[in-house]
This record gives C-alpha cells, structure tokens and sequence, in this order.
C-alpha cells in the first residue's frame, strides 16, 4: 500500500535520479573518452583497471557502462585490475575491517562462542538476557573474557577487554540510536565470599551484539582483576542514557513537526540519536524555510510544554499497523513490535514503531531547538536539533554572545537590534558622505593634473596616481579627459583594498590609428 500512497513521491525522485544520471553519463563519457584516444595512439585495447575505479570513484560511472562503451570500439576494461583498486580503496578508508567484522571470521567466531557457552550451561539457549527497558541496572555473572581476541580467564587494569555476561541493561547500537556506555562492577555473592572478596571494575565504551543472542561489553579494565565465573552488576551511565532518551523521544515529536507543517507525505529517511544531539533525515524535495523551520520548532516545544505521557507497548505487527503506527520503509520487523506513542485524551501526536529507549514524559525533554537544515542528497534533508542540557548550552550560548554585542553597544539586549539597525543606518550614511568627499578631492586633484598633459609624438597624454578614490571615480575622471581632449590617451591608477587598479582610455581616433 506504500507504493499507491507514495506515488508522487516515488515518481519525483526517480526523475531527479534520471537526471542526475545523465548528468553522470556526460562526465564520466567525457573523461572515459579521453581514455580511448589515449588506448588508439598507443595502439592499446584494454583500459587499466584503476582507471576505470577512478571513473566510479570519482564521477560515479558505473564499470559495467564502461565495459559496453568499450566494446563498441574493440576495446576492453581490465576487470580484475577494477575490484582490485575497489578493495584497496575499502581498506584504505577503513571500511575492509567493518566488512571482516559482518562477514568474516569474526562472526563466526562469535557464533561459536556463543555455542560453546550455551553448551557449558553458561548461557541459556535463548542467549543473553538483553533488557534496556525495565532497569538501568541488571545483576548478572561473567561468563566469557576476550582479551586481543582470545579467550582469557582474567585481566588486569589497563587491559582493553570484551565481556560477556548473563544479563544486561546496556542498549545495544540499532534504529539510530547508539550504544550505551556504563560500567561492569564486581560484588560479594555472599558472607563468605565478602570476607576475602577483592573489588574490580571495567568501564564500557561499546555495545554491540555480533550474532543473535549475544551481547558483548567492550571497555577497560580500570580497576582490580575481572574473572570468569564472578557475580557482576551492570550499570548504565545515566547522564548518557537520559539525554539519549530525550534526544530519541524528540526525534518522533520532530517527526510528527514535520509531518504537521510541511505535510503527510514527509518520512524518515534515517536518523542517528546520541546523548549531544538527534540528526534526522527526511525525505522533502526542496529547502525548509525559515518560517516553516521555526513552525516545526514551535510545534515540538508546544507538545513538550504540554506534558503528553509517552506509552511504550509491544503487540503485533498487525495490530500496531491496523492502529495507525508508522514504521520505517526498508526496515526489518518481526511478528511482534514495540510501539512509542505520544499521547493521552487529547488526541496522539506521535505513533511508530521503534525499539529505541524513550521518556516518560514529554516534559522531560525540557526544551528543543533546531540547530541546523540541510542537503544529504537529491530530494533528502537533514535537520540537526539539541533537548535538554544540550539545548539549554545551545541558548546560553547565544543569550551570552547577544549579551556581549549589548555591551559592546552600550545598551539593553531588547534594544540591541534597533541600536545596531541604526548604527548601520549611519554608517552607510558616513559612507556615502566619504565617497562624495572623495571623489571632490579625486576631482580637484585631477584638474590639477589636467593642466600638466604631455604631448607624445604630437599626441596629448596623460598618466596620474589619483590617491583615495575608487573604480568608479577613475572612468569619471577619465571620460573628464576625454570631454576636454577629443583625442588623447589617459592612464590612471590608485590604491584599492592594498591592491593598484589601473585604467587606461583612449579616444576612437586613435584606437583608428592602432593605438
């Protein structure tokens, strides 16, 4: 049903992709033609592989269009040579190790340690108990230590470590939010232990999940020595975890903004949430304008002013969709979904499907400005806005340095525009008065000079230095000269922005002559 909804949209972009193919095929043929010549004058038939990668590198011009291309001139491409210099550019930009860690060796590693823990009994067969919902913190027992990519039965402080536990609240990176940090505490499991029991502590920098089930804890050892086998405590870091919250609920209420202002046919197109910002993606085929950016603004403070509750259910896929709930296309859902609604008896403002971590309340996003609008790509925007602690930086900033201008102006910051208004006014004033004054003095300079013409092979001339003046006085001057001598040649110059600007005239007479 998305498809007959979204058939405008769908038609609009596909255009724009046409055209700015085309415009693709223009270059790179340009560029792929200069190739050719060069294979025919040294008599060779197939094109160097990296050329052809810097024809997709850099113009976007598809290898296979570049094989056909050929063809139709008995040339060839060397294709090998191609997916050679395509890796090489991967690993250069470091994206081959992104590609090992998904498809590699490193999956499967962690698949089989997966299966090795539920074999030993470690882990049950449903895997680590992942909830990032309930708790922001979860007791849980170490099973597993990776160190340097091995499996390890301890570590020590300093150690960069990889941890698998039985339980966790750590939010693992997905949806565009990212993972939670936290730290991972050992504790006495009971009165005997307690007597002999030495402390460890290791901070979390990452959360990820390499395989269905497993959840892995990356961090530092920064305290004592972790072991195999010990009770642990989990920890979210809240200041992180909350601000990420208010940050992720604001993106739906942006949503809903955008939706509400400029139309229905706004969606998501991506979006990333973290603790200092939300970047949201959307699909929209032009600018947001200054009005309408400061429309959508509103609408999100009104809504967090007006302290909707945020409902988050899990049903059916089915059931959140018959409801109304929006779901990202080109999204991934299984048979039962999780739902973030902003509503109450007033009516909703916001229903999606999402997995993400969210407030209680709209209130406490606190307040939510836009800090920017822009292009990502053909018929897509983005829009980058702060909540929060982040918002409040973000108008203390400004409040500071509209305060600062006050200062400087000597006057209230209520009155600060008017003041700087009027400054301007008489600036251009004093400016226009400066321009007349000097071109008065340019003027009587060059009369002046007018008096001193020299005469060159029967042939008045005249060349002047015209101190503190402009372009525009120059040809004044100049055609001054030439109302005075129906035929001669004048050269002025003067200093402009510490740069000599020259203008030369001559009469029509002599330019007959070759002059």
């Amino acid at each position: 049903p998305e498809l007959s909804a979204n058939q405008e949209l769908i038609e609009d972009t596909l255009t724009s992709e046409e055209k700015r193919f085309a415009e693709t095929l223009d270059s790179g043929f340009a560029q792929l033609q200069t190739y050719m010549d060069e294979l025919k004058a040294t008599e060779e038939t197939t094109l160097d592989g990296k050329r052809a990668f810097e024809l997709y590198a850099t113009l976007g011009f598809p290898m296979e269009i570049t094989r056909d291309i050929l063809a139709e001139s008995s040339l060839n491409v060397d294709e090998a040579g191609f997916y050679e210099a395509m890796e090489a550019h991967r690993q250069a930009s470091g994206k081959g190790s992104a590609f090992a860690d998904m498809n590699g060796n490193n999956t499967e590693f962690y698949a089989g340690l997966l299966s090795d823990l539920q074999s030993q009994g470690k882990l049950p067969a449903e895997g680590v108990n992942y909830d990032p919902y309930t708790s922001f913190s979860s007791a849980a027992k170490l099973v597993g230590i990776l160190r340097d990519g091995q499996l390890v039965q301890t570590a020590q402080v300093g150690d960069e470590v990889e941890l698998v536990l039985t339980d966790t609240p750590l939010y693992i990176e997905s949806g565009g939010q990212i993972g939670d940090i936290g730290k991972v505490t050992s504790y006495p499991i009971s009165a005997s232990e307690a007597k002999q029991f030495q402390g460890w502590e290791v901070e979390i920098e990452r959360t990820f999940k390499p395989v269905t089930g497993l959840v892995v804890l990356a961090g530092k050892v920064t305290e004592g020595a972790p072991q195999v086998d010990q009770a642990a405590l989990v920890s979210v870091d809240l200041s992180s975890r909350r601000a990420t919250m208010r940050n992720h609920t604001g993106t739906h209420l942006l949503h809903a903004a955008l939706r509400h202002v400029l139309g229905d046919k706004v969606h998501q197109s991506g979006s990333v949430v973290d603790p200092d910002r939300m970047r949201f993606d959307f699909n929209y085929p032009q600018a947001v304008s200054k009005t309408d950016l400061l429309k959508i603004e509103e609408f999100v403070n009104e809504r967090i002013a007006d302290e909707y509750p945020v409902r988050k259910t899990t049903k059916t896929l089915d059931q959140a969709k018959a409801e109304g709930a929006t779901a990202l296309f080109g999204e991934k859902y299984g048979q039962t979904v999780r739902t973030i609604e902003v509503a109450d008896e007033r009516g909703r403002v916001s229903y999606e499907l999402c997995g993400g971590t969210h407030v209680d309340n709209t209130a406490e996003i606190g307040s939510f400005y836009i800090i920017s609008e822009s292009s990502v790509a053909a018929g897509v925007r983005r829009i980058e806005a702060v909540t929060g602690l982040g918002a409040y930086n973000y108008a203390r900033e400004h409040i500071n340095q509209l305060n600062e201008v006050a200062s400087l102006l000597q006057s209230n910051p209520t009155d600060a525009l008017s003041k700087i208004e009027t400054l301007e006014s008489d600036l251009k004033q004093t400016q226009r008065e400066l321009e007349q004054a000097r071109a008065e003095a340019a003027n009587q300079s060059f009369k002046q000079k007018l008096e001193d013409v020299r005469q060159v092979t029967g042939v008045p001339v005249l060349s002047a230095i015209i101190p503190n003046t402009d372009v525009d006085s120059l040809r004044s001057l100049a055609d001054q000269f030439r109302q005075k001598h129906a035929s001669g040649v004048v050269v002025l110059g003067t200093v402009l922005n510490d740069k000599p600007v020259l203008i030369a005239a001559v009469t029509p007479d002599l330019i007959k002559r070759g002059l």
